[in-house]
């Protein structure tokens, strides 16, 4: 009866086990595309639907060479290490010893006269012997304790995988950042170009009389404007291919050139790596990917997994803190050897041993226990909390993905509409300014409205793919929790 009675407050101790909390997802997508326009979740390779050789290179090598990956790979054998060490007390301890000491003392005898008299000697002790401890879990404490730890190492494994597709994602964006400036670099150098030879043309005119001084100098001040854009966009790529380098592992030299004239042509010097600067976003596929139904997000989101392994190891440290209110159970046996001469060690009539059981009852230990378990508590609290913004930041994700996937779609259609205009406009007023029907100001709007439009066109193609990546990412990037 004292047994089972034991038994039902250990179970009481331990409380309930572990439930997930109930957040209800939503019933459905708000800004989904249509149902048989794409697939249902995107692949675990997603980066390959964009066609670019490039891209694979750089993703591959920053999995195997970025250095939060490293890092999150040694996090995780920081946790499989604790997960032995929290197992340990589960198992019995047993440690060997020999020990041989000589020792000079004095011992004292009764003399034939009756009187007591020390004299010294010199004796040797010789000892081995065996030990073994073990701690009777009866609470469950070491159970929990390894539990928790296990959780740890389950959330440091989901860690990684999070720690990956951010860096992926971001060797997609940055990757694409710089062809974007690469082409923003190019259209503004063909419009330098562009507008030199209009220049030209004016200043020819000029000498013959057919316009003023004034028309020469205003197209003058666009051909400097244009210029003065330059340096800054090929800053900007520079800075751009460095962080790049950084993300793949490698130096900057590694990657921030191409071997091209046309790299040269933007001001990066030629050499070996990867040609970075010989593409553009034109010659990039635009993949298509769509959301699944939310109630599925959250087994393919890891992030969200690593909050919850979280949670549950916290939960293991509270039945833990629980069991170290209640007594601990320690069995102990020793067993071996003594003598004073080393060649009689292993008779018989030397064997010594010794066995017993101790109970420890906590009483006064200044709050501590207490003060575990309370903190334990509001742990787990904080953790909820983070797994609760964790599953709400995971829907709010994928809806600002999918209005920006959207969004910058059609941006993209109505900015490429504008640049034709744009540039139709432009082809008519240089063709009636030489005719002499309009004078050089309209052609010079028409022209600044040309290039601005180009230039935006490079930048909406580059928020559309910046969106779509930023949706893959929303997705899990093809990652499942089994």
């Amino acid at each position: 009866m004292a047994a089972a009675a034991c038994a039902l407050t250990a179970c009481g101790l331990l409380g309930p086990h572990y439930a997930r909390p109930d957040i209800p997802p939503p019933q459905t997508w708000r800004n989904a595309p249509a149902v048989d326009s794409v697939a249902a979740w995107p692949s675990a390779q997603w980066w390959e639907g964009f066609d670019s050789l490039t891209l694979n290179q750089l993703i591959e090598q920053a999995r195997t060479a970025n250095d939060d990956i490293a890092a999150a790979i040694a996090r995780i054998r920081q946790a499989d290490a604790q997960v032995r060490i929290a197992g340990a007390p589960l198992l019995p301890t047993l440690d060997a010893g020999a020990q041989a000491t000589r020792q000079r003392a004095k011992t004292t005898a009764l003399s034939p006269g009756g009187r007591l008299s020390s004299t010294p000697a010199t004796f040797n002790t010789f000892n081995a012997q065996l030990s073994a401890s073990y701690q009777v879990d009866f609470w469950g404490r070491n159970w929990a304790l390894r539990d928790a730890a296990r959780m740890a190492a389950v959330a440091s494994r989901y860690d990684r995988v999070t720690v990956e597709l951010g860096v992926m994602t971001s060797v997609a964006t940055t990757y694409f950042q710089a062809l974007e400036l690469h082409d923003r670099l190019k259209v503004a150098q063909d419009n330098v170009a562009s507008a030199r030879d209009i220049l030209k043309g004016l200043q020819l005119e000029a000498q013959v009389g057919i316009i003023t001084a004034l028309d020469v100098a205003q197209q003058e001040t666009t051909v400097a404007t244009l210029e003065a854009a330059i340096p800054p966009l090929q800053q900007q790529l520079a800075q751009t291919i460095d962080a790049l380098a950084i993300l793949v592992g490698k130096q900057p030299e590694a990657v921030a050139h191409g071997s091209s004239d046309r790299a040269a042509s933007v001001g990066i010097p030629s050499g070996g790596g990867l040609d970075i600067a010989g593409g553009t976003l034109a010659d990039l596929a635009v993949p298509r990917v769509g959301p699944g139904m939310p109630s599925e997000l959250l087994t393919r989101r890891p992030d969200v997994a690593q909050a919850e392994a979280q949670l549950v190891a916290a939960n293991a440290d509270i039945a833990a803190a629980r069991a170290a209110f209640f007594p601990s159970i320690n069995l102990t046996a020793e067993g071996g050897y003594a003598s004073t001469a080393l060649s009689t060690l292993v008779n018989p009539a030397n064997r010594i041993f010794s066995i017993g059981a101790g109970l420890t009852q906590p009483i006064f230990h200044g709050g501590e226990i207490l003060g575990q378990y309370q903190l334990n508590k509001a742990r787990y609290q904080e953790l909820l909390a983070d797994y609760h913004k964790a599953v709400i930041a995971a829907f709010g994700n994928v809806e600002d993905a999918l209005v920006a996937v959207q969004q910058s779609a059609e941006q993209l259609q109505r900015q490429q509409q504008a640049v034709a205009t744009a540039r139709h406009a432009y082809e008519l007023t240089q063709a009636q300014f030489h005719a002499g029907t309009i004078n050089i100001l309209v052609v010079l709007s028409t022209e600044t409205a040309l290039f601005t439009a180009e230039d935006t066109l490079v930048q909406v193609k580059y928020s559309h793919l910046n969106a779509l990546v930023a949706l893959f990412g929303a997705l899990g990037g093809g990652w499942q929790r089994t």
